[in-house]
């Protein structure tokens, strides 16, 4: 009997043993199979991603991408018409046409340089030739000549200087304020340079004129200079002038950047800077240019420069010269304007 129930217990270890190693086989197999498949979906996925096997990117994509580039060739082209505008000296006509609505072409629009300390100036020139009020506007309407101002902002911004400006302005609002620009005799070009890229982007005239607010203007005889010149493209009109470059610091008129006049040390061709008037392209031109155009120590000198290699015609005016007997324009009225900056 021993023998038997001993026999017995082994055939029941072996038959529990073998049914453990079925099922953790099942078990393992199970395991193998889900791994399997993971692998395969992975790989899948891994070659739609990589390029291998089927392609991911659809008809609608492929069109996309044609369309991008069709788009890529209409830039580059675009590009390319507008540097020609550029080197023209002129803008992209939808702009012009964009920023201009109803109103009629001017003649002018004339920028009379100015500064802190010299409203005695201002209110002499608006006593002799310059409109206030509303025939200032009437003036604009019929002649076709825009006269304004111009001024940048103190160095410290909002203080006596800059309220007196804005109370003046509010009063006669015959102001153009340079708002990023900081009121200095060393950055008159810049100022000049300044006061033609907005004359540009508010009006749309036939030519764009600066004036030095010491200098008493016959309205009548400019516009009829200027409408003198309507046939000209691209004209450059002043009292032209050349000179000595000054290259020793101490002296007055002393040019920074004396040795690019080579060794004669003379200026080339310029309108004096008391009275010039440029056409609406070049004026257009250094709007365009604003980034790249150097200012010189002279404002009548760096506007000069502008133009040298261009196809500019260059008028010597002589009534644009204050000594002339039939000027445009003559030296002040009122010597006190010539002060020391302390009349505001």
């Amino acid at each position: 009997m021993g023998s038997r129930g001993s026999n017995f217990g082994n055939r029941m270890s072996f038959l529990m043993l073998s049914m453990f190693a079925t099922m953790a086989w099942f078990y393992v197999a199970g395991r193998l199979w889900q791994d399997t498949e993971s692998r395969v979906y992975l790989v899948n996925e891994l070659d739609k991603r990589t390029g291998q096997g089927k392609s991911s990117v659809s008809v609608d994509d492929t069109m996309k991408i044609i369309t991008c580039r069709e788009y890529q060739k209409r830039l580059a082209d675009l590009n390319v018409d507008l540097e020609k505008a550029r080197h023209e000296g002129f803008v992209p006509k939808h702009v012009i046409e964009n920023s201009v609505t109803t109103k009629k072409k001017l003649l002018a629009v004339v920028g009379i340089m100015t500064m802190f300390g010299r409203k005695n100036n201002r209110d002499a020139i608006r006593k002799a030739w310059m409109p206030t009020g509303t025939a200032l506007k009437k003036l604009e309407e019929e002649k076709g000549i825009a006269i304004r101002f111009v001024i940048g902002r103190s160095v410290n911004q909002g203080d006596s200087s800059d309220r007196k400006i804005d109370s003046e302005n509010r009063e006669a609002n015959d102001f153009m304020i340079l708002e990023n620009h900081v009121e200095t005799t060393e950055e008159r070009a810049k100022k000049t340079k300044l006061f033609l890229i907005h004359a540009v982007e508010l009006w749309d005239a036939e030519f764009y004129a600066k004036i030095n607010d010491d200098v008493y203007v016959n309205i009548d005889a400019l516009g009829s200079v200027l409408a003198s010149h309507l046939d000209k493209p691209r004209v450059y009109i002043g009292c032209m002038k050349s000179g000595e470059v000054y290259s020793q610091p101490k002296q007055k008129w002393y040019e920074p950047d004396w040795w690019k006049f080579g060794d004669g040390k003379s200026y080339f061709r310029h309108a004096s800077g008391e009275v010039f008037a440029i056409s609406q392209p070049l004026a257009q031109f250094v709007s365009i240019n604003r980034l790249i155009l150097r200012a010189y120590a002279h404002d009548d000198v760096s506007v000069g420069s502008w133009f040298i290699g261009l196809d500019v015609k260059h008028v010597d005016e002589g009534k644009f010269c204050c000594s002339s007997w039939a000027s445009v324009a003559w030296t002040p009225l009122v010597t006190e304007s010539r002060g020391n900056g302390m009349q505001d």
